[in-house]
């Protein structure tokens, strides 16, 4: 996301266009997609502790190479390998909370270290937006390196050791890529992730070209979805388990679906504060809530399953960044909300297919 609110700086700094910078999340993102499960295989033996320090000090080094970039090009490459560490820690994180806490408590521990995606936009968006408006991308890039600096030290102090997830062999990977369930439920992260994307990669240029929003409207507006994800991602946490993980994402959708409807008809920026508020219930909560699905349909398999799944949100979006970056060089940002509901109809009824095929035990204890 982090593309997202430098975008307009970045443009300006380097002298691209907005669909050329908005490649860059569509590079980093089919990278973390390809690598995810690969670096997953690769990690399964490794103290989670560790490993996880490791690779938040990758992405603080690799943020702040990146801040020093002379051009575009050279900041694509340095961000892409950077992206890395998100790709092991991401799905690395969850696999250690699900085997840290107990059965009954999983969705709820899982959504939970996913608040950590909302409570980034709700500080980190609006931030990010507003430091590279007033200060530049640069300091911007380089003021997450910083953070996840910290972020690494806090883990180590936090984190006990020892903490490793069981290994899964060859016959386990191939179970989840031949269970049609499971990939489906991998299939529609990769679809919500494209709708989000395909216009959230071009929200700042958006608000800023269309809207004629100043610095500030523009922070103030991510700072409305993310206070609204945030709090979206409390409650959802509290009641997942209670309510079951594939009933929440699909009500998380259809909140999805009404924000991109009424994004054409938003022509002020308070009523686009107002019309991304479904949105923004979702944004967050869907992602940590279809990890916590996968890990209820099958629990030994769950560090494979997140894995695919972080993996997804990174295809998710590159197709989004990439769909919305070729409808903008084509017919300007006019198109953009409606391929965006196009791809969540979609992801919709998917989830709805593998909901009936094989409900999980949440979504069966609900229905009780």
């Amino acid at each position: 996301m982090a593309p997202s609110g430098v975008m307009n700086d970045l443009v300006d700094s380097l002298q691209v266009s907005a669909a050329v910078a908005g490649q860059l999340i569509t590079i980093g993102a089919i990278v973390l997609a390809l690598s995810a499960p690969l670096l997953a295989a690769w990690v399964t033996d490794s103290d989670r502790r560790r490993l996880l320090v490791l690779w938040l000090l990758w992405y603080a080094v690799g943020h702040l190479l990146a801040a020093l970039s002379p051009d575009f090009t050279t900041l694509a490459i340095v961000r892409t390998v950077t992206l890395l560490g998100a790709a092991v820690f991401t799905p690395q994180a969850g696999a250690a909370i699900a085997v840290m806490a107990p059965p009954h408590a999983r969705g709820h521990a899982i959504t939970f270290v996913f608040l950590g995606w909302a409570v980034a936009s709700v500080l980190g968006l609006p931030l990010h937006a507003y430091v590279s408006e007033a200060l530049g991308w640069r300091v911007a890039i380089g003021g997450v390196g910083a953070l996840s600096a910290l972020a690494a030290v806090w883990v180590w102090r936090v984190m006990p050791d020892g903490v490793r997830p069981a290994a899964l062999s060859g016959a386990q990977w191939r179970t989840v890529f031949t269970d049609p369930v499971l990939m489906a439920v991998v299939v529609v992260t990769v679809l919500t992730g494209a709708a989000q994307f395909t216009l959230f990669s071009y929200m700042a240029p958006y608000f800023r070209d269309e809207l004629g929003a100043s610095a500030a409207q523009i922070a103030a507006v991510f700072l409305v979805f993310g206070v609204v994800g945030l709090a979206a991602s409390v409650v959802v946490t509290r009641v997942i388990d209670r309510f079951g993980a594939a009933r929440m994402v699909a009500l998380l959708m259809l909140g999805m679906a009404a924000s991109f409807a009424l994004w054409p008809f938003a022509r002020s920026v308070s009523a686009m504060a107002l019309a991304v508020v479904p949105w923004a219930v979702g944004c967050f909560a869907a992602q940590s809530s279809q990890h916590a699905r996968l890990t209820s349909l099958a629990p030994p398999l769950a560090p494979a399953s997140m894995a695919l799944n972080s993996a997804a949100i990174y295809v998710g979006q590159a197709i989004g960044a990439a769909t919305g970056g070729a409808l903008l060089a084509v017919s300007g940002f006019s198109h953009l909300a409606w391929a965006a509901l196009a791809w969540i109809v979609v992801a919709i009824a998917l989830s709805q297919w593998a909901a009936v095929r094989r409900p999980s035990a949440g979504d069966v204890r609900a229905a009780a």
